[in-house]
């Protein structure tokens, strides 16, 4: 029996834990049948960004994702509908954002650090992956990913890092890791989970065509 609905995972962790890393490895895995929506194109602009007490705006809270328009846009896919999106280039001047057409398909993956924390979108996900990794080595990932790749200066990465990401970790996002359908150990790699995770997608894209 073929199954209608699209089927969403839903793939969180960390800053620098690895699972964008994760989810553009599982969706190079398939040709068709996979669709990703990522909470990363939903930030607020700049100008609406809370700054802390130094000045420096906080982009790791809840609050600096326009979840209501990242959940309308879920639920549009998981009714089989198309979504078209700006994409975020994080303020970065050197890129230029492209307009992204989301197709829906019989699998569709979520990715973001607070996925789970939104109950809109927690409540439309059907399974639950979170991607973890050592604190040490997600501070490594996170400046060299973010001087290379947002022109960020390491001082700032750092400062950011324990004055934001960690708080938010550990109080919006760590906690979701003991409700997690999987866990996926990611300090050196992650081939074993993802072919796990791959030989599931292909179980659900085949029942939704058959």
């Amino acid at each position: 029996m073929s199954e209608s609905k699209p089927y969403i995972i839903g793939v969180t962790g960390g800053s620098g834990s690895g699972k964008t890393r994760f989810l553009r490895s599982l969706i190079e895995s398939f040709d068709s049948g996979v669709a990703s929506i990522s909470q990363d194109d939903y930030y607020w602009p700049r100008e609406m960004q809370v700054a802390d007490d130094n000045g420096e705006i906080n982009f790791d809270r809840p609050e600096s994702i326009d979840y209501e328009s990242f959940a309308k846009d879920l639920m549009a896919l998981s009714l089989g509908k198309d979504v078209e999106k700006q994409e975020y280039t994080f303020n970065n001047p050197k890129v230029q954002a492209k307009n992204l057409i989301i197709k829906a398909a019989p699998v569709i993956l979520v990715e973001g650090i607070f996925i789970f924390h939104y109950q809109k979108i927690a409540e439309l996900i059907d399974m639950k992956i979170f991607v973890d990794a050592k604190d040490y080595i997600r501070l490594q990932r996170r400046l060299t990913r973010d001087r290379v790749e947002r022109g960020y200066d390491a001082d700032d990465v750092l400062y950011k890092y324990e004055n934001h990401i960690m708080p938010s970790y550990q109080r919006y996002i760590e906690p979701h890791k003991e409700h997690a359908d999987i866990v996926v150990p990611n300090n050196k790699d992650f081939g074993a989970a993802l072919e796990v995770v791959k030989a599931f997608v292909q179980s659900k894209i085949n029942r939704h065509t058959v």
